[in-house]
């Protein structure tokens, strides 16, 4: 963790950003409220990774969520956030917060028909992290959905991971009917440009019905927000 004078604190693991106190909102905000807003009633929620708290926090805004099961590999980010970013890490006792502590990987493999919406918030695919960018995770989310449910994993920057991206969106097209890619801007990450991969049994983030959203406390997300992200880069 440092302090900077632009961003506020600023949580490093490996000496990556992972997030900052001035601009985490706009991550959290879309890898959230994309998938939620599209599916009709998301109840119980599945977070990879995110131990900085802020995906959590975004997911129990939704007054339909009545569990959120987050699976982290290691607590000590968690707690650090707690301390360091506890406007970010400030839902971990809220009821509704179930954490377990373990591979995220294995978690989703021994999981059947159990969430209606999956998001992993993870790392850069390196390390244990790795397995959380492969088919065979996809295929494994796939299960662990309920039918007519949605899964987000953030799947980096287009100008320096552009593989990556092409795999994840190959991958999940051949998972799920409906595969899409949608991105949004972060300042402190790399090149500034961020994407999601999006997989969903039935609902098209792109058809979602406007009139039923309702009023949120949002810096970034707004409905005209949310269907524009879909709109791609012609490079990308």
């Amino acid at each position: 963790m440092i302090q900077t004078e632009e961003f506020g604190n600023m949580l490093l693991l490996d000496g990556m950003v992972m997030t900052t106190e001035k601009d985490e909102f706009v991550y959290h905000e879309m890898i959230v409220y994309v998938p939620l807003y599209t599916h009709p009633n998301p109840q119980k929620v599945l977070v990879v990774g995110g131990g900085d708290g802020g995906t959590i926090r975004e997911v129990l805004k939704h007054p339909s969520v009545t569990n959120v099961v987050q699976v982290k590999i290691d607590e000590k980010v968690v707690e650090y956030s707690k301390q360091h970013l506890p406007n970010i890490a400030s839902e971990y006792s809220n009821p509704r917060v179930e954490l377990s502590v373990g591979d995220g990987f294995m978690h989703i493999l021994n999981s059947e028909d159990e969430y209606d919406v999956i998001l992993v918030d993870s790392t850069e695919p390196v390390g244990p992290a790795a397995n959380l960018f492969t088919k065979g995770f996809y295929a494994g989310i796939s299960k662990a959905l309920k039918e007519n449910s949605i899964f987000v994993a953030q799947t980096d920057n287009p100008w320096f991971k552009g593989d990556l991206i092409r795999d994840a969106i190959h991958d999940t097209k051949e998972i799920f009917p409906i595969a899409r890619l949608y991105t949004c801007n972060i300042p402190t990450y790399p090149s500034g440009l961020w994407t999601f991969t999006l997989g969903a049994k039935t609902h098209d983030p792109l058809d979602v019905n406007v009139s039923r959203f309702f009023d949120l406390d949002t810096k970034n997300y707004t409905p005209e927000l949310h269907k524009a992200s879909f709109v791609l880069p012609k490079f990308v």
